[in-house]
């Protein structure tokens, strides 16, 4: 059976603490998933979640701050040790690649996996996947930094009692979705006639950045949107001078963007009260609202409807 659903491994920033381990994202999405920014510790958390290595698909960094990729090496050594069979792509900021080369071979070990390394080069890179469409979009940070988000697109959803009234059942239906149209008693029965658009998901992903367009893109019209807040609003400043946003910020930009499903995460040490990010959220946001939290399963919400017109 099909399943989206976010997976978090960690969401500490920079230092992990007691409760909280370096950053870790698992997205499982029908039969892809993609791991996105594995911190250090990652592989061990990974263990208490029922997702193992040879699951994985895709690999996704958004940059080559320590928290955010020193878990790249055990990852990549693991996918040999458990004889992972099918490709695994990797995605990272082009301007990383030596990092990355040094994070792949930073010990021994006989690499038999297959790793399809496909650097983002260019704001607005897309990738084709199973399910849809990768894109990448620059964020704002110190370092080169790029944010992603999985796009479906748009489907149908045929409306029954439409097909009835025209008579059309069983394998005709089929045909009207393959083909677009149906000739019916001699009159042709085009599939927008007995359908509506079933808009298809989106996930975002936006880690270590200051606000910039390339967050609102990625937030646009996002069913689930995960996003650092690494800072409370009275360290805005500091926020804005290291790159980085407050619960606030990350809220507005989800009430702004239409987003369904927020997902507060990056933490930083030196607050030791979670609820204080999802107080100050949600004097800005309305919608569903997750703090999240190491080993933490948040579902992507259902689709959307479209209405019949």
């Amino acid at each position: 059976m099909s399943m989206r659903e976010l997976v978090v491994l960690g969401t500490a920033s920079q230092t992990p603490t007691r409760q909280r381990n370096h950053n870790g994202y698992l997205l499982r999405w029908d039969d892809d998933v993609f791991l996105f920014d594995p911190g250090e510790g990652s592989q061990r958390q990974m263990l208490h979640t029922g997702i193992s290595a040879t699951d994985l698909t895709r690999i996704c960094v958004t940059h080559f701050h320590g928290d955010h990729c020193l878990g790249l090496p055990g990852m990549i050594q693991r996918l040999s040790l458990d004889r992972v069979t099918h490709p695994v792509a990797v995605h990272f900021p082009a301007e990383g690649a030596e990092y990355f080369a040094r994070l792949r071979h930073a010990s021994s070990f006989y690499e038999t996996a297959e790793l399809r390394v496909e650097p983002i080069e260019a704001d607005g890179q897309r990738i084709t996947v199973g399910v849809g469409t990768l894109e990448a979009r620059r964020l704002r940070h110190p370092l080169e930094t790029y944010g992603y988000r999985l796009v479906e697109p748009d489907g149908c959803r045929m409306l029954p009692e439409k097909l009835s009234a025209y008579g059309i059942a069983g394998p005709a239906v089929g045909e009207l979705l393959r083909v677009g149209h149906l000739d019916v008693d001699g009159r042709r029965v085009t599939r927008d006639e007995v359908s509506v658009t079933r808009p298809g998901q989106r996930f975002a992903f936006v880690m270590d950045t200051g606000l910039c367009d390339g967050v609102y893109a990625l937030a646009e019209h996002a069913d689930l949107l995960v996003i650092e807040s690494t800072f409370l609003e009275s360290e805005a400043a500091l926020a804005a001078e290291v790159g980085h946003l407050t619960a606030a910020q990350a809220a507005r930009v989800a009430a702004e963007s239409g987003v369904h499903t927020l997902v507060l995460t990056h933490f930083s040490q030196r607050y030791a009260d979670p609820r204080r990010f999802a107080d100050e959220a949600r004097e800005h946001f309305a919608g569903d609202l997750v703090v999240a939290e190491d080993l933490m399963t948040v579902p992507v919400p259902p689709r959307r409807v479209a209405s019949a017109g």
